[in-house]
């Protein structure tokens, strides 16, 4: 697929080779990526990325993954600063959407292009706001442990429950990238949560952190952050989720920064109050 556009713009799809400039510029911006984001992001849609490109250089870039018929997830959109207000985000954009074709449309849009994106048919769900601080050092309590390799179909199923679509490629890479750690919480046969550690450009990064409840959730909390004791860690807290929001601000942490959950249509039903931390702002 490619697409003209003003000044000789064309804009193709990108591949693995192409993410370290488009995560590059993402750290530019202060969205601290993950490090090893990439091999996870492509799992689940390899064709879902787009690049545009000027005499063969990089200008701009978005991704809009599929998860399965009825959902999609809008991130990664990004021009160079040096040539913003050409045109070459919004051919960029309009390019990528047909990759979504009739499906609804998530994404976490940063304050400035909300009101952009509204216009595009985008609609508030909710805030997200983005927590940093200090790990504190506490001794995990117990029922928590690291993730096994027979842990997945549980977790991709738990996973399910808590997101608008299903994403079992995603999760399979997601759980093993390199430096991730993940952990999960039991209570008998049955699991009631699980987390993700993930080293970030700036911070560690907490996503997803998913839990029957607020006990989980901050067991599951104390057993990453003990990981990175005194080390600076993120976590992604949707504003409605007011024992995620307690629970970071009761570790310490300070808000640092706010993007919006945006939908162009219905997603389906899911358990919210499970969400204590979003996986990625990149891909939902």
């Amino acid at each position: 697929m490619t697409s003209p556009a003003p000044a000789d713009l064309v804009v193709t799809r990108a591949t693995l080779d192409d993410w370290p400039v488009i995560s590059g510029w993402a750290a530019d911006e202060g969205w601290n990526p993950g490090v090893s984001d990439g091999p996870a992001f492509f799992a689940q849609d390899p064709d879902g990325f787009f690049i545009g490109r000027v005499d063969g250089e990089p200008v701009s870039a978005i991704s809009v993954v599929n998860y399965g018929a009825d959902y999609a997830f809008l991130g990664c959109y990004l021009v160079r600063p040096d040539l913003r207000g050409r045109g070459h985000g919004l051919t960029t954009w309009k390019t990528a959407l047909a990759h979504a074709g009739n499906r609804t449309v998530g994404l976490d849009g940063v304050v400035a292009q909300q009101d952009n994106y509204r216009q595009s048919g985008f609609e508030l769900a909710y805030r997200t706001i983005r927590f940093t601080g200090a790990a504190p050092a506490v001794e995990p309590p117990s029922g928590i442990r690291p993730v096994h390799p027979a842990d997945v179909a549980d977790i991709t199923a738990y996973d399910s429950a808590c997101y608008p679509a299903d994403r079992p490629r995603f999760l399979a890479a997601w759980l093993t990238g390199t430096g991730h750690q993940a952990f999960v919480r039991h209570d008998g046969d049955r699991l009631t949560g699980y987390g993700v550690l993930r080293p970030g450009r700036d911070t560690l990064r907490i996503g997803p952190l998913f839990a029957d409840t607020a006990e989980d959730a901050r067991a599951l909390f104390a057993a990453l952050t003990a990981e990175a004791a005194g080390g600076q860690v993120a976590i992604d807290v949707p504003e409605t989720s007011a024992a995620g929001v307690a629970l970071a601000e009761e570790a310490g942490f300070t808000a640092s920064f706010e993007t919006a959950r945006m939908y162009t249509g219905p997603v389906r039903d899911h358990a919210r109050e499970r969400v204590f931390g979003v996986t990625t702002l990149e891909l939902g």
